[in-house]
């Protein structure tokens, strides 16, 4: 409760030993799981899980660890880690290059942006819908393992998803699901006509209850004695300019609830708190895990504040530390939750992330690392100068939105330049820039980059010929492109971006312990496939991880 603290590719698989099959009872002989949950912590890095787990309570992500299987080496493999590709990875097995999500937004041809689920034919029920609101899947290229449940059920299997995300919400429920996500103005949870022309009963009954609305005038305080976070880097000294210091209270200027005070809940724990509760609603008006015709269910739940808070704060703080306590109680509290409505023992639970995280740039410097904050728009600048000089023409560069930068190819061919000669010229101007450690080019993509290094194999995973921009950049370690002087962001070919939790738990399928082989996101689906005997997605490359099954 709140007042004290809340309680709330290519050539890819040429590297990837696959581990001998553990000794397995028939398929045949297991029953499916009755639901299936997927959950994604949203911008949750490896590390933090394994650092904080003595901390954790019983129930949460401490009995994910003890009773389930635990992937220590499990990592987002594709070159740009952001939140749409990594919910992309997850339930369809795929990579960028296939599945089509090659960011959270990019640019078209004509130097439109883009939006990941965005659709204009589509609007959210009950509540205003942007430009650029996520309203259907329609951008994403492949099939998951919902559409596959649901197309070995004959559609009798429940697919349904919730996040503080439109793009977590959608991205997981694929094709056939149903998904719902948080309204910033209201702080309801919404679906889209995509999905249906009005909401189910019980979620009008969700909205008529405003738990959104029981935060009000209440503080985000931390759970655990202050010795607990001791390691933790420093809150910032007091100020108007630094206000990033427990307590956190949520309020608006209207002085009652309204669109400002919703905005504040989603840094914090309050917004999967919320997520949660839509979550357990969506059990018991879907009767998920209950169906009647016997078919297995599948939950995705999609959790953002961890993201929203690692973003302004940085992951090395006490409010990220603090925020990844809260959650775990809360999430233990789900737990019991479905064993009372479902019985653990007939669901299967997934945990992972759609990236890790790199620390601020500051606490970097702090500490003799090279660290940058890359000005995008500076660079093109820069970049567009020194190609004018070295082609004696104007203008080459058309569009730059980090990480890929979109060439001007009609100027180029007006200009009787060969294509292949300004790319290669642009990115030997680029990797002389500081915090630039690697520019591949649309040529070197379309050839196949080759050679044995990870990064270089990340990066082709990343990349799509139809879509993608005509130079792809690669920051420097601990470096990223953004502008300001606080916060953290991600989207890196790094470990510290790569690098996810994997809990897989289920008695009866998934075998506990430590696994510590290299995995990848994309073996969820597969593997899931495999427990629910059903086709895995057509775009999926993953392995099935037999080493964790029963």
């Amino acid at each position: 409760m709140l007042g004290c603290a809340i309680l709330l590719a290519p050539a890819a698989e040429a590297a990837r030993p696959v581990p001998a099959a553990a000794p397995a009872q028939a398929q045949g002989q297991m029953q499916a799981p009755r639901l299936v949950v997927v959950m994604v912590v949203d911008g949750l890095p490896a590390e933090q899980l394994q650092r904080y787990r003595d901390q954790f309570g019983p129930g949460g992500l401490r009995r994910l660890l003890e009773q389930g299987a635990s992937f220590t080496n499990a990592h987002q493999a594709h070159g740009i880690t952001v939140t749409a590709i990594g919910h992309s990875a997850v339930l369809s097995g795929a990579y960028p290059y296939r599945h089509g999500i090659i960011g959270n937004n990019w640019l078209d041809h004509d130097g439109k942006q883009v939006y990941c689920t965005e659709d204009a034919r589509y609007h959210y029920i009950g509540a205003e819908t942007g430009a650029h609101d996520g309203t259907s899947p329609a951008l994403l290229r492949v099939d998951t393992l919902g559409d596959q449940l649901r197309y070995a059920s004959g559609n009798r299997s429940k697919v349904v998803t919730v996040s503080g995300k439109d793009r977590g919400a959608i991205l997981l429920a694929g094709k056939t699901g149903t998904a719902y996500m948080f309204m910033d103005d209201s702080g309801d949870f919404a679906s889209s006509t995509y999905y249906m022309q009005q909401h189910p009963a019980w979620v009008e009954r969700f909205h008529a209850a405003k738990p959104q609305d029981r935060y009000y005038a209440k503080s985000w305080k931390p759970l655990l004695p202050d010795s607990a976070y001791a390691d933790d880097a420093p809150d910032p000294a007091p100020s108007l300019k630094s206000p990033n210091r427990f307590p956190f209270t949520f309020y608006s200027e209207s002085g009652a609830p309204s669109a400002d005070y919703y905005a504040r809940l989603k840094a914090s724990p309050a917004v999967d708190e919320l997520t949660l509760d839509f979550a357990e609603a969506a059990v018991d008006g879907e009767r998920l895990g209950s169906n009647p015709s016997g078919a297995t269910d599948l939950l995705g739940v999609s959790l953002s504040g961890h993201d929203y808070v690692n973003h302004a704060y940085g992951p090395e703080s006490r409010m990220s530390h603090d925020h990844l306590q809260q959650l775990d109680r809360r999430i233990a509290r789900f737990f019991d939750f479905l064993d009372r409505r479902v019985g653990m023992d007939k669901v299967l639970v997934v945990l992972t992330a759609d990236h890790g995280f790199a620390n601020t740039a500051e606490f970097s410097q702090a500490r003799h690392i090279d660290a940058r904050r890359i000005d995008a728009k500076a660079l093109a600048t820069r970049l567009d100068d020194a190609l004018g000089q070295r082609f004696k023409v104007g203008k080459l560069v058309k569009n730059v939105y980090a990480p890929e930068v979109y060439l001007d190819y009609a100027a180029i061919e007006r200009n009787r330049l060969g294509r292949a000669e300004v790319e290669d010229a642009a990115a030997r101007i680029l990797m002389a820039q500081p915090g630039i450690a690697d520019v591949f080019t649309r040529t070197q993509l379309e050839q196949g980059l080759g050679g044995a290094t990870r990064l270089r194999l990340l990066m082709q995973r990343a990349w799509n010929r139809d879509l993608s921009g005509d130079l792809l950049l690669v920051p420097a370690a601990y470096s990223s492109f953004g502008g300001g002087d606080s916060g953290a962001t991600h989207g890196t070919p790094y470990n510290y971006d790569t690098n996810v939790p994997l809990l897989m738990m289920g008695g009866r399928w998934i075998r506990p312990g430590v696994v510590p082989q290299y995995t990848e996101v994309a073996d969820i689906a597969p593997t899931l496939a495999q427990i629910l005997r059903v086709r895995p997605p057509a775009a999926a490359e993953g392995r099935v991880l037999t080493e964790a099954l029963r």
